[in-house]
């Protein structure tokens, strides 16, 4: 069969976990990257119980972290790259303790397999009523991205904590999984005057194949009940900001500054830049993208639209990742002159006449919030 078997590590035999139900597993696995589990002839009942998937022909593992404890006193962890949302970097992934038999056994482009004595590698071992307990842990490093208001990643950050609890002839598995992963509402409108500009999020979805993603996105949108929204790292968040109660034709929405908070207060820290001067943070490895407004909308000009993909601010020293995340925006009114449009120049740098620029701004400069997000380890249902 194809994938890689398990055989060449001359596993022995696998004991049934005897109190645990087997973990939800997806079992959609290609072939050509399968990982076999237990001995050849194993049946669909033996396989399910070592959480593994059977498809009638083979046991295989599932896209998920399978922990598994050997008669013989040996660790068995398999990672699937598909365990998280977004994709796990299994190349990331380590053991409590580094050193000699503690890296990664074998692997392919979606799995990583982890075999250790169940002494080794960091592990604690403790004695409860009879019941010998292996602990060990797993964790994934993660890519940072430091600005110069803050910090912020869109990796998914995993930690697995597992054990082998040895009873007589009998073994059993426990695990606690850790994902980013959760809170009280804000939506923002800002305004001076007869001017008010406000904040929303798209949330329409493509259901029909060649759909236009960005359209369809900005179809619907979150009401103020839905906060705080969550997000899986990396989805796209479509923000649209508008001009609310105008009917001027001759006024054009500007955005400035646009950055996220890890909470409520635009000018904490820390901060990270989405849009500088109204265009994108070249300094983001995830350039954000500004959506024209489609020219049948009533009243284009009072409109702006971008979307960026969702991270989790990370704390400088101690690296935990903040849940929450809030959006600000800085706006201005602009009317456009002759000589120039208020549109950003985004793709080549322009001296700007600030003379200019400034006769024909509509008012103060106004900030505009919206919030929170929130880190989701799962898809929206």
């Amino acid at each position: 069969s194809s994938g890689i078997n398990a055989e060449y590590m001359g596993l022995p035999q696998i004991l049934r976990p005897p109190e645990l139900p087997p973990p939800v597993t997806n079992c959609d696995v290609e072939d050509n990257v399968r990982v076999i589990c237990g001995p050849p002839a194993i049946s669909r009942t033996d396989c399910e119980a070592l959480s593994c998937c059977h498809d009638g022909r083979q046991c295989f593992y599932g896209k998920a972290v399978t922990v598994q404890c050997t008669k013989d006193g040996q660790f068995i962890v398999v990672v699937a790259k598909d365990a998280t949302i977004p994709k796990l970097n299994t190349d990331s992934v380590s053991l409590q303790e580094s050193g000699s038999g503690c890296s990664c056994v074998d692997s392919n482009s979606a799995f990583a397999i982890f075999q250790f004595p169940v002494t080794a590698c960091g592990t604690l071992v403790t004695e409860e009523d009879g019941v010998i307990v292996y602990k060990n842990s797993m964790s994934s490093t993660f890519e940072v991205d430091t600005g110069p208001r803050g910090a912020i990643t869109r990796d998914t950050v995993y930690e697995l904590m597992f054990q082998c609890r040895y009873i007589g002839q009998s073994v059993e598995v426990v695990i606690e999984e850790f994902m980013t992963g959760d809170n009280p509402v804000l939506q923002g409108v800002s305004g001076f005057g007869p001017l008010r500009v406000g904040m929303r999020l798209g949330n329409g979805r493509c259901l029909s194949k060649g759909c236009n993603e960005l359209s369809v996105a900005y179809s619907s949108y979150y009401t103020e009940a839905d906060y705080p929204i969550p997000i899986v790292l990396r989805d796209p968040v479509y923000v649209e900001v508008l001009i609310l109660h105008q009917k001027n034709p001759d006024y054009v929405l500007t955005l400035d500054r646009c950055w996220a908070t890890n909470c409520a207060d635009a000018y904490s820290s820390p901060q990270w830049d989405i849009l500088m001067n109204g265009c994108p943070n070249v300094a983001d490895n995830y350039r954000t993208r500004l959506v024209p407004v489609p020219s049948t909308l009533d009243l284009s000009s009072h409109y702006r639209r971008f979307v960026f993909q969702m991270f989790a601010f990370v704390e400088q020293t101690s690296k935990h990742l903040k849940q929450e995340v809030y959006l600000h925006c800085t706006t201005a009114v602009c009317v456009p002159s002759l000589n120039r449009s208020c549109e950003p120049v985004c793709m080549e740098r322009k001296k700007r006449d600030v003379t200019d620029v400034e006769q024909q701004i509509v008012g103060p400069k106004m900030v505009v919030s919206s919030g929170p997000l929130v880190v989701s380890v799962s898809p929206e249902e």
